[in-house]
């Protein structure tokens, strides 16, 4: 049931209302928050995107009205007109809590189901409750303001673009696989029968392109697709702000998005962020940090003490250094009083990371408390206190084993420590630049070298010739901006040369038939005059996370999936019928399909 709108129209938003417009006669529509009747008055909150006014019935201004209002429910869509008054109590919580609307007609929309979950700030709710009735959670104060921000960002990005000579260009969403890196979605052809569209990854391909068509500088905030296991921030469909530029370099274009960030943090939180950026080189930022993305909001650095326990006979320090790995440790300032369970359970947090153990040395008052006592003497556990900077009341926790396994279990014990301790800053946004990543990595899973970023990405200069006699110790034009311990976007210069792109293909093991069949249409572009080019992409909804103040991707995006890549709201993936598969010539293997709901 519901009225028709007729020659009402309205005049304000519920949130704009104030003072000044005390007086006025007003039109205001939007959903009912509450209503309160007190018999011969009414008092109802009215809420609209702009916010929340209190909308009050008389029986002395309008018994038609009135009678008509003690039929509001939550939610009911309504269109109200009045004049705005002075309130007699204010609410200094509301933005519009000087004044009320004395209702002089009402027009009930249309009516509204007790909702299955509450219009309101902070709602504590299932998110898969959340996630079916999406359209309800939208109207959440807290939500939208996520979203106006999000499109805030948008504007802004796509104004700074503008003004630095950028062309926006859209590029395919259907086109060809290219099997390197995560899982593509596929999109089975009715036309090819037997053949299929990869929904993009990334547009990566086709802005080289736009580089060699000349663009010079092209951006896109574009929807990419990437079929992987999902977290707190992933989602199967995403979007880059993705951007490539002819004839720049490195710090060139590192500069030009800082400018991006700056402006960005500027028009959406009024927040001036400082600029250069530090720039840390991978190597480093793994030595101090134990982290190709260090948070940089705190301190307590990885420090490396092989050459304090070298001549130890402890068989764990002993193995570790003779097969090239090293002994690293973190100091837990004021932590030496740290309890046994306490470190029990540090212990097995390392050994997550693949870390045999983990040795910890408390410098008491009145004395060194060690759990590798009876392997060093008082002597060798004062080099290791040296060793880390560490003082009287401090706890130093060692790990001995591979680089690899050092570095990632205590660069997650170092945020693991921060955290229970209250050590990282907030409202703080630390920027910094990682360059100089690995080209290459080795995959013992298929015996050969796999890019570490794409097939594209350029050696450094210096490092070509490492490529024939020694490619893992080759470093990439590559370069990471993090932000806070997170990926906030990525990049490189690209290869341009014929020559060194063959020199790359045979690296990672491809035959020249084989780079020509799934790079085909780049390499023969690459024959007619490519510039030097790079570029970079951010993670936009990762960006719109720091700027919201949430850690949760799906608060980000209108219209998310869930953690299994399921919507509630509209049940995709979902069955198709008979008819759909035959035309594309596709025959399913008998089995019933998963319904998300048995999985609740």
């Amino acid at each position: 049931m519901g009225e028709a709108l007729g020659n009402v129209r309205r005049t304000n938003m519920c949130g704009e209302l104030n003072r000044e417009h005390i007086g006025q006669t007003v039109t205001v529509m939007g959903w009912i928050q509450t209503s309160r009747d007190k018999g011969s008055i009414i008092f109802s909150d009215v809420r609209d995107r702009a916010g929340i006014c209190q909308v009050v019935f008389r029986e002395e201004v309008a018994p038609a009205a009135l009678e008509k209002a003690k039929g509001l429910r939550r939610e009911y869509c309504v269109a109200i007109t009045g004049q705005v008054a002075a309130r007699e109590s204010v609410n200094p919580n509301l933005p519009t809590g000087e004044i009320e609307i004395n209702a002089t007609e009402l027009k009930i929309l249309s009516e509204s189901e007790t909702p299955p979950i509450q219009v309101m700030e902070n709602l504590d709710a299932r998110e898969d409750v959340r996630m079916k009735y999406r359209y309800l959670d939208l109207r959440r104060p807290d939500m939208q303001r996520i979203l106006f921000l999000r499109s805030r960002a948008a504007h802004s990005v796509r104004e700074y673009f503008n003004q630095n000579g950028f062309i926006e260009v859209e590029t395919p969403t259907l086109a060809r696989s290219t099997p390197e890196g995560a899982r593509d979605y596929l999109v089975p052809s009715r036309n090819y029968p037997g053949t299929f569209y990869a929904l993009p990854q990334s547009p990566q391909l086709f802005k080289q392109l736009l580089m060699v068509a000349g663009f010079d500088r092209y951006f896109q905030v574009v929807k990419c697709f990437r079929d992987e296991d999902l977290r707190a921030n992933r989602q199967p469909e995403f979007t880059q702000i993705d951007i490539e530029t002819s004839f720049l370099g490195e710090v060139e274009i590192q500069t030009l998005n800082e400018g991006l960030i700056q402006k960005v943090f500027q028009d959406v939180l009024n927040v001036e962020i400082p600029v250069p950026f530090e720039r840390l080189p991978y190597r480093e930022a793994m030595d101090r940090f134990g982290s190709d993305k260090p948070d940089l909001r705190f301190g307590m650095e990885i420090k490396n003490i092989t050459d304090a326990v070298r001549d130890t006979d402890f068989v764990v320090f002993r193995q570790a250094i003779d097969n090239g790995g090293s002994v690293r440790a973190l100091v837990l300032e004021d932590g030496a009083d740290t309890g046994r369970k306490d470190l029990d359970r540090l212990g097995e947090f390392v050994k997550t990371y693949k870390a045999k153990g983990l040795a910890t040395v408390a410098l008491k008052a009145d004395g060194i408390k060690a759990s590798i006592g009876k392997f060093f003497d008082e002597a060798g556990l004062a080099r290791i206190a040296e060793a880390c900077g560490a003082k009287t009341g401090d706890l130093i926790l060692i790990v001995a084993d591979k680089d690899s396994v050092v570095f990632q279990s205590l660069g997650a014990l170092r945020l693991e420590l921060a955290k229970k301790h209250g050590l990282i800053p907030q409202d703080v946004f630390k920027f910094v630049w990682v360059t100089e990543f690995p080209l290459l990595e080795y995959s013992e899973e298929e015996s050969r070298y796999v890019a570490a970023h794409h097939p594209f990405t350029s050696p450094m200069d210096e490092d070509i010739e490492l490529m024939a006699s020694d490619p893992g110790k080759v470093r990439a034009k590559a370069y990471d901006m993090v932000l806070n311990g997170e990926e906030l976007g990525g990049g490189s210069i690209r290869i341009h040369r014929q020559d060194l792109q063959e020199r790359m293909f045979q690296l990672l093991g491809f035959t020249q038939e084989e780079a020509w069949a799934r790079f085909g249409y780049l390499l023969e572009a690459f024959k007619y005059g490519p510039p030097p080019h790079g570029g970079l992409a951010f993670g936009f909804d990762r960006l719109i996370m720091f700027l919201a103040g949430t850690d949760n991707i799906k608060d980000v995006i209108a219209f998310p999936k869930n953690q299994n890549a399921f919507c509630p709201l509209t049940e995709a993936p979902n069955v198709v019928d008979d008819k759909q598969l035959k035309e594309l010539g596709i025959a399913l293997a008998k089995s019933e399909p998963v319904r998300e709901e048995s999985q609740e």
